[in-house]
């Protein structure tokens, strides 16, 4: 039903175990071999996810300067959730804010999880539990897994890393450890297998815990003081670390190997992408008191008072006016075309006396 899922996994894994095998000292049956074709399987499905990652980041990032505003529009919305919506709809898009980029990541990892876990269980297929398919011994040897060959299924289950079967746990029934005993190995011992898988789920653990912290830290105040986000960030913190080694007996060593290249990865990718975002911040900043520093005045000199100027032209029109001949020929005097100035450098108008000498006439 999820081959679409199950075979692109399997020639991941068959890519890189074919790479390794070819590592003078260690040849296709070693243990090593196939625990860093998994390792390398993490690390391609990381590659194809770091665009996606770096959105998540900024996205998260993003979510936090917008809290305030958030809350703003859940303070005065609260009475109407439809409104509500709308208006942080609204917000998102203004901003261009996508919260799907913020989960992208994770969701990708899943169907892989999923996926890596349903192929290594595959090549044992002895069990009768849920989803097994009760083969015995030499039918289980010489079944292909999707793209691997019976050969490369003989491979895998000879394959020992520290004397303990790649995709065997801790909790493995006996009937089904007993597939791994091809080619006279004899029968694994699940102390071996408890000597490499304890370890693994510690380091697991705390890879998720400090994972965890890294980005708990990063947060702002106004952010971690949101009740969901304190929620989950407990969960990321504690509740996270402690189901790794509770369910760390149930998993196979290869999925361990998985969670441990993973959590390793990130931690590694997260200070290299915070470390290019703070570096980004910190050039805008001196970007921005570069542009104050040119736009402020030079040491010494005097500011400019910038005032409304009175339009350029404006007296030499006047002394247009002034000087323009009249309709008979003649210059029209100062005094009757623009009125005499006062002494106190007001105008004079220009009718003064004009009404009394027509009474006179």
């Amino acid at each position: 039903m999820l081959d679409f899922i199950y075979y692109p996994v399997s020639w991941i894994l068959w890519f890189w175990h074919r790479v390794f095998a070819l590592v003078p000292g260690l040849g296709k049956d070693s243990g090593i071999a196939w625990a860093l074709a998994v390792v390398f399987l993490v690390f391609t499905l990381r590659v194809l996810l770091y665009k996606p990652f770096v959105k998540q980041v900024r996205t998260t990032k993003q979510m936090q300067e917008l809290q305030p505003q958030i809350k703003e529009l859940q303070k005065k919305y609260k009475n109407d959730r439809q409104k509500m919506a709308v208006e942080m709809q609204k917000l998102q898009k203004d901003h261009g804010f996508n919260p799907l980029m913020g989960c992208l990541p994770i969701l990708a990892q899943v169907p892989v999880f999923l996926g890596l876990f349903h192929v290594l269980r595959s090549f044992n297929r002895t069990g009768h539990g849920f989803g097994q398919l009760g083969m015995s011994i030499a039918e289980n040897a010489n079944t292909p897994n999707y793209v691997f060959n019976a050969a490369d299924v003989q491979s895998f289950l000879s394959a020992r890393i520290f004397g303990a079967p790649i995709s065997a746990f801790i909790t493995i029934p006996n009937t089904e450890l007993q597939a791994f005993a091809i080619h006279g190995l004899g029968l694994p011992s699940k102390l071996n297998i408890a000597l490499v898988a304890i370890p693994l789920m510690i380091i697991a653990g705390l890879a998720t815990h400090f994972n965890a912290r890294a980005s708990v830290a990063r947060q702002t105040p106004e952010a971690a003081a949101n009740p969901q986000a304190a929620m989950m960030n407990k969960l990321a913190l504690w509740v996270f670390p402690l189901g790794v080694l509770v369910g760390g007996p149930f998993l196979p060593i290869a999925i361990l190997l998985y969670w441990v290249s993973n959590n390793i990865w990130t931690y590694g990718q997260q200070h290299l992408v915070f470390g290019r975002m703070e570096k980004e911040e910190e050039e805008k900043k001196l970007a921005k008191l570069e542009q104050r520093a040119q736009n402020a005045p030079k040491p010494g000199a005097k500011p400019v008072n910038v005032k409304k100027k009175s339009s350029p032209g404006a007296d030499s029109v006047e002394d247009a006016v002034e000087g323009a001949p009249s309709t008979n020929g003649t210059a029209k005097t100062p005094s009757k075309a623009a009125g005499q100035r006062r002494p106190g450098g007001q105008k004079r108008p220009g009718n003064r006396g004009r009404a009394n000498q027509k009474r006179r006439r």
